[in-house]
């Protein structure tokens, strides 16, 4: 499994790269790989305020239909257009062309709450 340093990662793999106050999410590579060949991809709405934990939007795959919940709060600010023609962008990429929305961070105090690459590795079971 691909996991980045430098990402901050939740227990229902999601990652953030954060670059000042905005936070570019997606999904792992782990889930990207449970979920299968991805169909469909629904984008959260530009202007969207979350909070942390709130489902961002939903996913669709061969073999199941998931949320993606918002690793931080904040407002949808950017969305990648890309994965509405090509959803399997995810499975190719998670981590660069498969990015699912940028959000302007509201309270970046919550990357507490959040796994490092590591303590993500050890939630997965493996060390790096």
């Amino acid at each position: 499994m691909n996991v980045r340093q430098g990402y901050f990662y939740t227990k229902e793999h999601e990652w953030a790269k954060i670059e000042g106050k905005i936070a570019k999410v997606g999904i792992t590579d782990y889930a990207q790989h449970k979920l299968g060949d991805l169909t469909y991809v629904e984008l959260p709405q530009i202007g969207k305020v979350i909070k942390q934990g709130e489902v961002l939007n939903g996913l669709e795959s061969v073999k199941a239909a998931s949320d993606v919940y918002s690793p931080l709060s904040g407002k949808v600010i950017k969305v990648n257009n890309a994965l509405e023609n090509d959803p399997g962008l995810i499975n190719k990429s998670p981590y660069d062309d498969g990015w699912i929305a940028e959000i302007e961070i509201q309270n970046e105090e919550e990357t507490k709450n959040l796994m490092s690459a590591d303590e993500y590795l050890n939630l997965l079971g493996q060390s790096k």
